[in-house]
Formats: C-alpha cells, sequence, structure tokens
C-alpha cells in the first residue's frame, strides 16, 4: 500500500528517536542536534514482495528555501512493514561510504576517530544553496497577455468550447490531468486522453539515490497539483478552476485555482504566405491555441502538464521539468553518477519517464493502423536511360496485431502512424489521425530487473492494442511498493490481438535523460527540459480547417491594408485601446497544507 502521512509521521519520530544516539557526531558533522534536519523518503522499500524497509536521506533544512541541494552525508534505512509501530526499527545507517548497524555504532566510531568526518556548516537562509529568493528589485512589468473583448472559449461545468473545439477536464487525484470527449467541429476525435504514470528513476553512490524509482502515480500527481499563481505559472487573465479530491480523510479536500484554462497567442503564423511572384499578396493566421493546464510538485520536482489545441484540429500533449533536483552526499566516485553542484552536493543523474493514454476515436470507435515510411529505388531516367535517379518513394502498411504495432522505446519506428477510420476522405485517403511524438527518453530499465515488470510501459514508446474495460490504466497506486509482484503488467497487455477494424487504444512513453550541471541551481529550468506528443489529422479533412477561422487575414498589393475593412489587423488599434482591467492578486496555496 502507499505510504500514508500518518505513517511518515511516526516514521519521522523514529528516526528522530535515534538521532538522539549520536549528539557528538551530529554537532560535529553538521552544527545540529538532529531536529532541524529535513528527512526525505526514498521509494521502492526492498528488494521483494512484503518488503517494507525504506532509505531516508537526511538534509539541513532552512526555512523558506529548499533543502534537496543540502545533504549532509547522513541516511538511515527504516523498516517498517509491521502492523503494530512499537515494532518498527533502525536497520542501517550510512555515513559518508560507510555503513554502520545502528546510530549508536555511528556515535561509537565517531568517539574512536574511526570515523572520516566531513564538517558541514549549518547554511543561512540567505547564502543557503538553491535558494530562489530575488537578488535584485522588480524591474518594469514585462509584456501581458490578454482579451480586448473577453475571453473567447466558455467554460461550463467541466466541459470547455473554442473555436469548434470541445473537451471535457478532469483531475485523477492519483494519475493526474485527464480529458475525456475531445470533439472537433462535433466529431469525436478522443474518447480518453489522460496520464497514467510518471517514473523517475536515479543513479548515485549513496544508497537513497541508488535505489530511488519514484511512481509518482502512487504519491499522488493529482492531488498534488496545488494552487497555481496567476501571471506566472498561467497568464494573468486565464480562468482558474478548482479540483477536488478525497484521499486520507473523510471529509473532501480542495485544491483552489489549481486548473487554468487560456487562449494562447503563439507569436507565430499558423500558416503564412508572401506572394511575389504572378500576384502580389499576404495571407496568413496566427496562431492562437487553447490550453489546459496543471502543475504538480513531487516531492522537489515541478510537473507542467499542457494540452493544447490548434485551429488545424492538431492536439498537443507536453510535459515540462522544473523545481529542484535531487542530490546525494558528494564522496568516492560521485561523479561517475552526475555532477558537482554544491561544495558537498552531487547532482543525481535519473531520467524520466512519463507514460500517457490516448483512446483515439476516428471516424467512429473503430480504426486499424496504418503506418508510411520513405525509402529510395534507383529507377533509369525515363528521358535519359543512361542516368540512374534515387527517387524516394513512400512505403504504406496497414498493421494486423497488437506484437507489430508495440514499438520498443529507443529503436526506429515508421515516421507517420496513424490511427484510420473506415471511410475515406473527398481524394479517396482514410480519414485519418496521425501519432508524433517528440521524446529524448533515457535507457528502459532492464529486462532482467526483478521490479522491471512494473514499469513494463516504459518498454515501448508506443503500444497500440485493443481497448478492454478490464484494461484501463498501465500501473497501479501498488506497484510502487510492490514492484516485484507488481498488481497490474502492461506488458501482459499485448497479447498479439488483432487491431484491425478495431476500438483502439495508443500507449505513449515519452521522456528525457537528465545529467544535473551547474545550471540546475536553483532550479530546472523548462527550456529543453519538454516533452510530449501531437495527434495530427491526416486525411481526416479535405483541407486544412483552419481555413474557416474567422481570424485569417488576407490582403492584396491593390488593396489599402492599413484599411480596417480589408485588415483586420488594421482594426487592432482601436479595439485594443484600453488597458484591461485585471483582477487582484490573491494566493491561498498554503492554506490546505
Amino acid at each position: 500500500r502507499p505510504v500514508t502521512g500518518k505513517e511518515y509521521v511516526d516514521i519521522n519520530a523514529l528516526i528522530q528517536r535515534e538521532l538522539r544516539k549520536a549528539p557528538h557526531f551530529l554537532a560535529v558533522c553538521c552544527e545540529s542536534d538532529g531536529t532541524d534536519l529535513a528527512i526525505l523518503t526514498t521509494a521502492p522499500r526492498g528488494f521483494k514482495s512484503g518488503d517494507r524497509a525504506t532509505w531516508f536521506v537526511l538534509f539541513h533544512g532552512v526555512a523558506g528555501t529548499g533543502y534537496y541541494l543540502s545533504p549532509v552525508g547522513l541516511e538511515v534505512l527504516v523498516e517498517h512493514g509491521d502492523l503494530h509501530v512499537s515494532r518498527w526499527r533502525l536497520r542501517k545507517v550510512f555515513y559518508n561510504g560507510e555503513y554502520f548497524a545502528s546510530m549508536g555504532d555511528l556515535e561509537g566510531a565517531f568517539e574512536s576517530n574511526l570515523l572520516e568526518v566531513v564538517r558541514i556548516e549549518k547554511p543561512q537562509a540567505e547564502a543557503v544553496l538553491g535558494s530562489m529568493r530575488p537578488r535584485r528589485p522588480p524591474g518594469s512589468p514585462g509584456p501581458l497577455q490578454y482579451e480586448p473583448q473577453g475571453p473567447r472559449y466558455n467554460i461550463r461545468n467541466n466541459r470547455v468550447t473554442f473555436q469548434g473545439w470541445s473537451i471535457a477536464f478532469g483531475m485523477n487525484p492519483n494519475t493526474g490531468p485527464r480529458l475525456f470527449d475531445i470533439r472537433f467541429r462535433g466529431e469525436r476525435i478522443v474518447y480518453e486522453l489522460s496520464l497514467q504514470e510518471a517514473l523517475a528513476l536515479y543513479g548515485s553512490n549513496c544508497p537513497g539515490g541508488m535505489t530511488t524509482r519514484y511512481f509518482d502515480g502512487s504519491f499522488g500527481i493529482g492531488r498534488f497539483a496545488y494552487e497555481l499563481v496567476r501571471g506566472l505559472d498561467c497568464p494573468y487573465t486565464a480562468t482558474y478552476v478548482d479540483r477536488h479530491y478525497l484521499a486520507e480523510s473523510e471529509t473532501p479536500k480542495t485544491n483552489q485555482n489549481s486548473l487554468c484554462i487560456f487562449e494562447h497567442d503563439a507569436a507565430l503564423p499558423l500558416r503564412r504566405h508572401f506572394s511575389d511572384s504572378h500576384s502580389l499578396y499576404y495571407g496568413g493566421l496566427r496562431k492562437n491555441t487553447l490550453v489546459i493546464r496543471a502543475v504538480s510538485t513531487l516531492i522537489n520536482y515541478d510537473y507542467i502538464w499542457d494540452f493544447i489545441f490548434h485551429g488545424s484540429g492538431d492536439v498537443e500533449v507536453r510535459v515540462h521539468a522544473t523545481g529542484y533536483i535531487s542530490s546525494s552526499f558528494l564522496h568516492g566516485r560521485g561523479t561517475d553518477y552526475g555532477n558537482r553542484v554544491g561544495p558537498h552536493t552531487l547532482g543525481t543523474m535519473h531520467l524520466h519517464h512519463i507514460h500517457y493514454k490516448v483512446d483515439l476515436d476516428v471516424d467512429g470507435q473503430l480504426n486499424s493502423l496504418e503506418t508510411q515510411d520513405m525509402e529510395y529505388e534507383l529507377v533509369k531516367d525515363p528521358w535519359s536511360m543512361q542516368h540512374t535517379i534515387e527517387r524516394p518513394y513512400l512505403r504504406r502498411e496497414r498493421l494486423e496485431r497488437e506484437g507489430e504495432a508495440a514499438f520498443l522505446l529507443n529503436t526506429p519506428m515508421p515516421r507517420y502512424v496513424s490511427f484510420a477510420g473506415s471511410k475515406p476522405n473527398k481524394w479517396g485517403h482514410p480519414r485519418s489521425y496521425r501519432v508524433q511524438i517528440v521524446s529524448f527518453s533515457g535507457e528502459h530499465l532492464p529486462l532482467s530487473s526483478p521490479m522491471e515488470r512494473s514499469i513494463s510501459w516504459g518498454r515501448y514508446q508506443l503500444a497500440v492494442t485493443r481497448r478492454k474495460e478490464e484494461e484501463p490504466t498501465s500501473t497501479s497506486v501498488y506497484n510502487q511498493n510492490d514492484p516485484w509482484t507488481p498488481t497490474v503488467v502492461f506488458a501482459d497487455f499485448i497479447d498479439n490481438e488483432t487491431i484491425t477494424n478495431e476500438d483502439l487504444v495508443a500507449w505513449i512513453t515519452v521522456g528525457f535523460l537528465h545529467v544535473p550541471h551547474a545550471e540546475d541551481v536553483p532550479n530546472t529550468v523548462t527550456v529543453g527540459n519538454g516533452v510530449g506528443f501531437f495527434l495530427r489529422p491526416y486525411n481526416y479533412f479535405d483541407e486544412d480547417p483552419s481555413v474557416d477561422s474567422p481570424d485569417s487575414v488576407y490582403f492584396s498589393g491593390e488593396q489599402d491594408a492599413g484599411a480596417c475593412g480589408a485588415n483586420p489587423l488594421a482594426c487592432l488599434p482601436p479595439a485594443a485601446a484600453c488597458a484591461p482591467h485585471l483582477p487582484p492578486f490573491r494566493y491561498g496555496g498554503f492554506l490546505n497544507l
């Protein structure tokens, strides 16, 4: 079972009692009596089913800043599987590369001068590594996005509509954001689009770091999606929505303003052309999108979940990682597992792998899977037979079974993979939606690992299976603490059933390898740390549906482009002459912790 808040309270009390057995060591190593040290859990909790023994890593705790960059070198292994708290015990102690049976043994080694102690001064708030306090006074305000005549989207209950789009949105307390019944121009494209799991797998030469494989769904991806900060997490004028959940309580709890919805001007044309030959004209359309966003804080990391809807009928799913890196105490050959980012801090290498479920219904529930890619063929020039040319041609294939549609992580797969309906478009091609993945994943856990089956979804960058009511999710909250006998094994979903003209689900893995470096202090930036995928119409329409957008712009060389009647962009100065009335800034995100 997942560890509850009460269980952590009891574990922390046990650790504090044990720390009191080494007062002289703590005073010298850390300028501490133990009560001011922060305690960080790891997971999973042992080596076999039935184990419940967790390594806890200790850090200097300084109010108002992240402690994750200030390890003191001390880690403790607590056995807490018994239903009687009084029988829990501290089973092992690690300090600066050495292992001890107890805190008493550690104190004894210190008193006997048999211990190499690294003295770490207690950091001050103004100088602590990783402080996010501003170092400069505020400057002039930056650009502000707003709607001159109010929002162009509409929200009713948990459904949002925008320029042909209709989406039902929600939040699962365990697995996080999820969307249902995604429609464009009245036709359903996706029945379910939901986050399934977020894996963070670490390497280190300290026990806590080397054993950590966080399955964030077990902690609560949706539960820990807190209130968003207006004007920073989302545009100031976005619509903010409360989310409710029930966990470890007899009454529901509310994370107010924890999901935001807004129209976003990407400051990029969705499409455009300037004609300088035959006739002179300009035509284009701004890239305005609808964004549904939530941000989950899973201990040290913050994940920004975006679902983006384009006027061209494209759906974009994106996740960015930010927040604090997790770290280990730097000792020995620590830099084999990361980079030094502080006096005694090793930024530990890790991978982020994220899993999604996409239940597409393209022109109906029954779909087939088609692939297309390119090859070259050597042909003689028809007009000059003594010459040859390497001509690219399109190789098309329809995949018949689940085994063919399970594409292993970090291996080549067809560049075009599409869910195809049974009906053609105007030009005779199957109405389809293409899955396009943008990812830089690390390496999946070796299949020989005894816990690999618990995250076997990570074997595949894309796997397409038949939809089954008994296969609603790719993992379980119980997989974290018993990965050796997992409750849900995704690999078992792939049993080579036929996938032709069936109700199909795409399971998508995206991610990246992160080797922390100096610039990850104080926080990892979102730049370059974003991955995701697109669902793109592929012959689903007869032409780009954005041609019907009322935001389209066209004017010719004979027209006065500065006239409002000829060019809607010329209408902006009077339409947006007044600054918007902004609501006052309020934040209550700390009230319900």
